[in-house]
């Protein structure tokens, strides 16, 4: 079994004009997408070694350190027998539903 690093990703614009909804709608949308996680969850939890959401961002170069922001929302480490077989799994996942959304796929490669 091969792990893959998927990475759920959707522009901080975006995420930041949600904060304008009206609050009803929101956890309204905000209920029936948790609901839809659940059930992907649960149905693909053998694939599913790790799911975590992400916090805010300091980026480390050789000019020093910043916050930044960047698209990054949340990740999984998944395994299965193919990259093709990850991707068939988030075929249509609940995230896409967050405009301009997207999720990446790469194989995690042991270092050591």
């Amino acid at each position: 079994m091969k792990k893959f690093v998927v990475m759920f990703l959707a522009p901080a614009s975006v995420l930041e004009g949600w904060a304008h909804v009206g609050e009803e709608q929101r956890k309204a949308e905000e209920t029936k997408m948790k609901n839809a996680w659940d059930a992907w969850i649960a149905a693909h939890k053998d694939a599913i070694v790790e799911i975590a959401g992400l916090g805010a961002t300091k980026r480390i170069n050789a000019e020093g350190t910043a916050d930044i922001k960047n698209d990054m929302m949340l990740y999984a480490v998944m395994q299965a027998e193919s990259q093709d077989a990850v991707a068939a799994m988030l075929a249509g996942h609940v995230h896409l539903q967050i405009p301009q959304a997207s999720i990446e796929i790469m194989e995690a490669h042991p270092i050591g």
